[in-house]
């Protein structure tokens, strides 16, 4: 995957965007998966980790990580050919892989409707939940500034998704359906992964251990 050029990268996109199911998540689940990465940049490399929870009462239950080289260029819409590779290395060591994975990017609302958790699903014929930071691609009506406003974000007048105020007067998150998923269950998901913080708890214990190794790694 990681060897593909970046044209190949995109024709696989539009390929495989064919294969994505658009359906409700599972109304019951025992284990809840996050995904997310930090970067090396001073030796190219990236470190991919993945932490477990039981559903509904989110209590950890294992944290696994991989550190790997970069092997795909920055291209803006192809993060994915980047990131899945090492992703999926740290999948293979979990005890107890989750029945849903919400990952620290755009699932559906994405240029070519194959955001990373779209392609993660798609890899594990998993159910996954886009989580991201910052919008990709997509329109919206404007968003009021308490917690628990949402817009639906519209592509080409399709909605892929939402834009959802998880904290009052902080920037929101844009939350689309990857595989296995839709709209309204991806929010639905999101909502209930809340605590007092902007992200989904989840997705903040992820994005620590991350940090966490980074740092470790890079003063050793």
């Amino acid at each position: 995957m990681d060897r593909l050029s970046p044209s190949e990268a995109r024709q696989l996109q539009e390929q495989l965007a064919g294969r994505v199911v658009l359906r409700p998540l599972p109304a019951v689940f025992s284990v809840l998966g996050a995904a997310d990465l930090s970067y090396i940049k001073e030796t190219n490399q990236l470190i991919a980790v993945i932490v477990t929870f039981s559903w509904p009462t989110l209590q950890p239950l294992e944290s696994v990580h991989v550190k790997s080289a970069i092997r795909f260029p920055y291209v803006p819409g192809l993060l994915s050919f980047r990131e899945i590779p090492a992703m999926l290395k740290a999948y293979a060591q979990l005890r107890r892989p989750p029945d849903i994975f919400l990952c620290d990017g755009q699932g559906l609302a994405h240029p070519r409707r194959f955001g990373l958790a779209c392609h993660l699903g798609i890899l594990l014929e998993k159910p996954t939940v886009g989580c991201a930071k910052t919008r990709l691609c997509g329109n919206h009506e404007p968003l009021e500034a308490e917690r628990g406003a949402r817009q639906p974000l519209w592509l080409d007048g399709t909605q892929v998704g939402y834009v959802y105020r998880s904290k009052t007067g902080v920037k929101p998150l844009y939350i689309s359906p990857g595989h296995l998923a839709d709209c309204n269950s991806a929010l639905w998901l999101v909502e209930r992964c809340l605590g007092r913080y902007r992200l989904p708890e989840p997705l903040r214990a992820a994005h620590h251990t991350a940090t966490r190794l980074r740092k470790t790694m890079m003063a050793t």
